[in-house]
Order: structure tokens, then C-alpha cells, then sequence
């Protein structure tokens, strides 16, 4: 049974290590990022709106570096399915991590679906897929900041993330929502 603990803003991330197309094996504890990494986890390559996102989000790569921010998308797809998305979304410049272990999705609180066939788009879902999350975490390699949905639709704008960054960076923000439900309970 996967650990069901809340990922907590303050707290420590999961642990993530996954391979990278074209590339070895990428490990959150070793990003060292100035400010944060941002951790974007897709659905995969049989998902329209994930690559309009990770589109987006390889153009926007000079912003997120301006920032102090690493950037990884991450997906449980194959090596294969890995591949492909690079190739035929042309995400030259945005590292694509595959191979996500479903539980390891769990630890990170991501949402996981059944496939349901072939999308819409005609690529045939896996078995079982995470939803996407969007995670940022500090070099010390806790949580900031954690988006997670049950669907591919309504993901937090990257320019409103960008924008949220400059925010939390001039006013230096606090990390917010660190206190969890099992808290609340206990009070």
C-alpha cells in the first residue's frame, strides 16, 4: 500500500530519481538549483494538453533560468513513449524524465486514472497514468509550492507561475499551506 501522507509546503520532497531522454539518470536531491526546482509531472504522450503545456514551458525555459529555477517534466511513460514525445513535440531543450513508479507518484500525492483506450489525439493511453502536478522545491529540497489535479485540464498558468516566483523571490514569501488536515483534525 503507498505511503498516503501529504506532500506539505516546508516539508521534505519525495525522493525522484528518473532517467532523462538522451541523457542518465536525473535525481531531485542533486539539482542544486539557485532558487527551485520546478518538477512538472504530465500525463504523457498520448495527452494533447500536456504538450501544449510542455510546449509552452520549453519556450519559456530562458525565464525560469533567469529566475534561479531547474526545470524537469517527468511522466511514468516508457522510454519509448519518452522518446517519441521529444521527437514529435520537438522538446529539444526541456529535460523529459520517464519511468515515474506509480507509487513514487503517490508519495508526491499525484492523482492516478485507469487508460480509457486511445485519446483523442489517437495514442493509446497506458494501463495506469498519473495526473499532472506542479511542484516547486527549494534547494534545500523542501516543498514550496504544490499544484496537483485530478484532470489534464485547468493547470496553473507558467506565466502566472513566473509572476508568482518574482513575487516570492522580491518579498521573500513564505511557503504556505504547511499545515495539513491531520493537524486540523487534532486541534
Amino acid at each position: 500500500m503507498p505511503d498516503t501522507t501529504p506532500v506539505l509546503p516546508r516539508g521534505t520532497a519525495p525522493a525522484l530519481t528518473v532517467p532523462v531522454v538522451g541523457g542518465g539518470p536525473w535525481t531531485l536531491a542533486d539539482s542544486h538549483p539557485q532558487n527551485f526546482t520546478m518538477v512538472v509531472f504530465y500525463r504523457g504522450l498520448h495527452c494533447p494538453i500536456c504538450r501544449a503545456q510542455l510546449s509552452e514551458l520549453q519556450r519559456m525555459l530562458p525565464e525560469f533560468d533567469k529566475r534561479g529555477v531547474k526545470v524537469i517534466a517527468v511522466s511514468s511513460d516508457t522510454a519509448e513513449r519518452a522518446s517519441k514525445t521529444v521527437e514529435e513535440w520537438r522538446l529539444d531543450k526541456l529535460p523529459i524524465g520517464y519511468g515515474l513508479d506509480l507509487d513514487v507518484a503517490c508519495k508526491w500525492g499525484l492523482y492516478l486514472s485507469a487508460g480509457k483506450g486511445k485519446t483523442s489525439i489517437g495514442v493509446e493511453e497506458p494501463a495506469k497514468f498519473s495526473e499532472p502536478g506542479l511542484f516547486l522545491i527549494r534547494p534545500d529540497n523542501t516543498v514550496y509550492f504544490a499544484s496537483v489535479q485530478t484532470m489534464p485540464f485547468a493547470r496553473p498558468p507558467l506565466k502566472d507561475i513566473l509572476g508568482a516566483i518574482d513575487f516570492v523571490l522580491a518579498k521573500d514569501y513564505p511557503a504556505r499551506g504547511e499545515a495539513s488536515c491531520y493537524d486540523a483534525a487534532a486541534a
